[in-house]
């Protein structure tokens, strides 16, 4: 099993938790992903990336490998600091998309699978509805042409 195979499953795990309550950027759960990047969850982040995040370090522990991430709650940092090996072209399961709205705001997930023009991902900070300040860890289907790249740790 590789470590992006690995990630995949932790983000599988998760799906089906909801902030708690709805809209508050807080729950059992999700504090955990935002405290995995060193934010007081009172402070009710945005959490995409510290979802990520948090996937990538317990599929790393558990493989006893290094994760090579940016410790972040912050999308774009994220992008911006990772560059060279880490951004790939062609996504394959594992990697990390990035969505960029502009103005430093962005939103991120795992790609789960490929298919055609379309990414099928798991999100956290999300909904059904696609909102990037959503309440969830779901599944979702987004065009590729909306995605401005993918990192592979």
């Amino acid at each position: 099993m590789t470590l992006q195979d690995k990630v995949v499953e932790e983000a599988v795990s998760q799906l089906g938790v909801e902030e708690q309550p709805r809209g508050s950027n807080r729950g059992p759960q999700v504090d955990k992903y935002i405290q995995s990047v060193g934010l007081d969850p009172a402070g009710k982040h945005p959490w995409c990336m510290a979802f990520v995040y948090w996937c990538h370090v317990q599929a790393g522990d558990k493989m006893g490998v290094p994760i090579n991430m940016l410790k972040t709650g912050r999308v774009m940092l994220q992008w911006q600091t990772k560059k060279g090996k880490y951004r790939v072209l062609t996504p394959q399961p594992g990697d990390v998309f990035i969505m960029d709205y502009g103005k430093g705001l962005g939103h991120t997930g795992i790609v789960e699978s490929v298919e055609n023009d379309f990414v099928h991902t798991i999100e956290g900070n999300t909904n059904d509805e696609g909102s990037r300040e959503g309440y969830e860890v779901c599944r979702r289907k987004r065009p590729r042409n909306k995605i401005a790249g993918y990192l592979r740790f």
